[in-house]
C-alpha cells in the first residue's frame, strides 16, 4: 500500500525548519512574481515570445513559483498570496495557445519542429540552445498543484494541453532527447510531469507519454538511462553526470515504478540511491561534485574527494524528491532520513535568513556567496522548503508514521481515529528528547511508526512513561501498536555524540612492468576530518580569522578529553562543539548552516586536513 503523506495544510514546522518556511513566504514566494507583469511571467507573453529566438531557461520560474507558492499557500491560508497565485495561473491560461503551447519562444524555435543535426558535445547540448521541452514540464507541475491548491480544474486541464502536444510532437517522429543537453535528460525530465499527470487523472495516455519519453532516453548512446542504471553504472557515468538532470529523471522512474509495480525497477532505483549515498554527498547530505570530473554541477568521478568541491542548490531539490518518491514507494525510514539530514545542513545553509536570497553554489570548504535574481536555484530552493511540511509525517492504512522530527504539531485523517493530533515538544536537532503528545479524536487501535535515526545507537522510547518493549533499531522506523487514547504521551532520547568521519584524496598510478607484473605507485594520499552531531554537520569559519584551510593533529587520548559539546549560551542556536588539537589553540565549530554567519561572504570549512602519516 502506498503511504499517503500529510498536507501541507495539516502541517506546522516550527524550530528552523518553520522559521526558513516563514522566510520563503514572507521573500521569495511573495516578492519574486506577484502579477502578470512580473518580469519572470512577461517573458510568456505573446509580444516576448514573438521575438525570443535566445533558448534561454528562464521560463522555468514560472512553473517553479508555481510549484512552491501553491504549497505555500495552502499551508498558510495567506490570502495575498492565493489573488498572486490566481492571477498569474489565470493569465498563463490566456495566453495558452489553441494546440496547447505554453512557452517563452517564437514560433521557429519551438520544440514541435524538428531540431537540425547536432555535432558531438561533451554536454550533449542541441546545435540550437534549447529548454521549451524543460520550461513545459515545470509548467505541467507547478499547474498541478495550483490546482490542488486553488480546487480549479482548469489549470490541471491546462497542463493536460501541454502533455498532449508533447505527445503529438514525439508522435511525428521527433526524438526528446535533441530538446535538451547532458545528452537530453535535460528534456527527458518530460517524464516526470507525464506521470504526474497520470497520478492526478488516471488518464493511461500520460503513462504512455511517459514510457516513450523513457524508451528514447534508453535508445539514445550516449544517455542509455535505464540501461545504464540496470548494468551498475556510478552515477558519474550516467551520460554527463549531471546532478540535477539526473536525478529528476529518476524521480521519474520511481513514479514509473509506483504506476507499473516493477520490482526489478525499484531493485535498480534503490542501487543508484545506494551509490548516490555513500560516493556523491556532503555530509550535508548534498549531491555535490564540479572539481574533478569534466566541469561544473556534475558528480565527481566516483572515489575522488575535494573539500573544495561544491553543492548546486538545484540539486538538492531533486534530490529531496527523489527520497520522498523513494519513501512513498517503500515506506523505509533511510529515505527520511536522508530527506532531514539534507534540510537540516545543505538546503537551510544555501538559504539566507530573509528567503530570498540563496547560494547557486554552497562549498563545504568555501566562500558564502548570495547568487543574482534570475539564477535557477533561488526558484528550486524555495520549491525544496515547501517540501517539507508534507514529509514529515504519513498515514498508511491504519499505520501512522513520523517521519521528520522537530516542533510542531500535525492533524492526520485517520481511519478509525479520525482525525490524529501529534504535537512534537523539542528543541530537536539541537536536542536528542522528543516528547510526542498523541491525541485521537477516539480511541482506537493502530500502528505508530517512530523513525529511529541511524547515528542514535542507545535510543530509548517510552509510552506515558513506561519503556517500551519493542527492540529500539537505529536506522529503522520503531513499531507502535496499542489502544491510543487522548493524552498519550511518547517520550523519546537519542543520544547526540559528535562523530568525526574520515576523508582521503588519493591517486595510484596503475601501470605493468616490462615483465606484466601490475605496478601502483601511489602519488598523492591528503587525509581529511569532518564532524557531525545527531542530524547536523558541523562547520568552523576561517581559522583564527584569517586562514581558510589548516591541517590539525588529533590527540591520541580519549574522544572526550579533546572534542566538548559547549554549553548553549543565551539566544543561541543550537551548541557549539569545541576540538582542542595537539599543538594549537581549540577549534569552535557551529551547525554548518549557520557557521560563520548566514551572510553573503562569510566562510565556513567542514574539512580540515590532517597530518601526513
Amino acid at each position: 500500500m502506498t503511504a499517503v503523506t500529510a498536507t501541507a495544510s495539516s502541517v506546522v514546522l516550527g524550530g528552523v525548519l518553520g522559521a526558513a518556511l516563514e522566510a520563503n513566504l514572507r521573500g521569495r514566494l511573495s516578492h519574486f512574481i506577484t502579477a502578470p507583469d512580473s518580469p519572470a511571467i512577461v517573458l510568456f507573453s505573446p509580444e516576448h515570445r514573438a521575438r525570443n529566438t535566445e533558448g534561454d531557461w528562464y521560463g522555468e520560474h514560472a512553473g517553479k513559483w508555481l510549484s512552491a507558492a501553491a504549497r505555500a499557500f495552502v499551508r498558510s491560508g495567506d490570502a495575498t498570496l492565493g489573488e498572486h497565485l490566481r492571477n498569474v495561473a489565470d493569465y498563463l491560461l490566456s495566453v495558452q495557445e489553441a494546440d496547447g503551447y505554453l512557452g517563452t519562444y517564437a514560433e521557429e524555435r519551438r520544440f514541435i519542429h524538428p531540431q537540425p543535426p547536432k555535432p558531438p558535445s561533451w554536454d550533449g547540448a542541441p546545435t540550437l540552445r534549447t529548454w521549451d521541452i524543460w520550461v513545459h514540464a515545470y509548467l505541467v507541475l507547478g499547474l498541478v498543484e495550483t490546482a490542488r491548491a486553488l480546487q480549479d480544474p482548469r489549470y490541471t486541464q491546462a497542463a493536460e494541453r501541454i502533455a498532449d502536444i508533447c505527445a503529438r510532437a514525439l508522435a511525428s517522429g521527433i526524438d526528446i532527447t535533441t530538446l535538451g543537453n547532458h545528452h537530453g535528460m535535460s528534456a527527458t525530465v518530460l517524464m516526470d510531469a507525464a506521470l504526474e499527470l497520470h497520478e492526478e487523472t488516471g488518464e493511461p495516455r500520460f503513462l504512455a507519454l511517459a514510457r516513450q519519453v523513457l524508451a528514447q532516453a534508453n535508445a539514445h548512446p550516449a544517455l542509455r538511462l535505464l540501461p545504464a542504471l540496470e548494468a551498475g553504472a556510478d552515477a558519474s557515468e550516467i551520460a554527463t553526470g549531471k546532478a540535477y538532470q539526473l536525478l529528476w529523471n529518476l524521480v521519474a522512474l520511481v513514479k514509473l515504478c509506483r504506476a507499473t509495480g516493477d520490482a526489478a525497477l525499484r531493485d535498480t532505483l534503490e542501487r543508484i540511491w545506494q551509490n548516490i549515498r555513500e560516493h556523491h554527498l556532503t555530509l550535508g547530505g548534498g549531491p555535490w561534485g564540479g572539481v574533478a570530473h569534466r566541469s561544473r554541477e556534475v558528480f565527481n568521478a566516483r572515489g575522488s574527494f575535494s573539500p573544495n568541491a561544491y553543492v548546486e542548490t538545484c540539486s538538492l531539490l531533486s534530490w529531496i524528491q527523489f527520497n520522498r518518491e523513494l519513501l512513498q514507494l517503500t515506506g523505509e525510514a533511510r529515505f527520511a532520513e536522508e530527506i532531514e539530514r539534507t534540510a537540516y545542513n545543505d538546503l537551510l545553509g544555501a538559504q539566507a535568513p530573509d528567503g530570498e536570497d540563496w547560494c547557486y553554489y554552497s562549498f563545504p570548504n568555501g566562500r558564502r556567496v548570495h547568487t543574482t535574481y534570475w539564477r535557477c536555484c533561488k526558484s528550486s530552493g524555495a520549491m525544496a522548503v515547501e517540501e517539507l511540511p508534507s514529509l514529515a509525517y504519513a498515514v498508511e492504512g491504519d499505520t501512522v508514521r513520523v517521519q521528520l522530527y522537530g516542533p510542531g504539531e500535525a492533524r492526520l485523517a485517520h481511519p478509525q481515529a479520525g482525525t490524529v493530533v501529534l504535537r512534537q515538544h523539542t528543541a530537536y536537532p539541537f536536542d536528542g528528547d522528543v516528547s510526542l503528545d498523541v491525541h485521537p479524536q477516539r480511541d482506537a487501535t493502530f500502528d505508530l511508526q517512530l523513525r529511529i535515526p541511524s547515528w542514535a545507537e542507545g535510543a530509548t522510547v517510552s509510552v506515558n512513561g513506561e519503556p517500551v518493549e519493542a527492540a529500539v533499531v537505529p536506522g529503522a522506523f520503531l513499531v507502535l501498536r496499542r489502544l491510543w487514547r487522548t493524552d498519550d504521551h511518547v517520550q523519546l532520547a537519542f543520544p547526540l555524540r559528535p562523530t568525526l568521519h574520515r576523508q582521503v584524496l588519493r591517486n595510484v598510478q596503475e601501470s605493468r612492468a616490462p615483465d606484466g607484473s601490475a605496478v601502483h605507485q601511489q602519488v598523492l594520499d591528503l587525509h581529511y576530518v569532518g564532524l557531525t552531531r545527531g542530524p547536523l554537520a558541523y562547520a568552523t569559519d576561517l581559522i583564527d580569522g584569517f586562514k581558510t584551510e589548516e591541517t590539525v593533529r588529533l590527540p591520541d587520548g580519549p574522544q572526550d578529553d579533546w572534542l566538548q559539546v559547549l554549553p548553549v549560551t543565551d539566544g543561541e542556536e543550537g551548541a557549539a562543539i569545541s576540538l582542542q588539537p595537539a599543538s594549537r589553540p581549540p577549534l569552535l565549530f557551529w551547525p554548518y548552516y549557520r557557521a560563520g554567519g548566514r551572510h553573503d561572504g562569510a566562510w565556513r570549512l567542514t574539512w580540515l586536513a590532517l597530518p601526513p602519516p
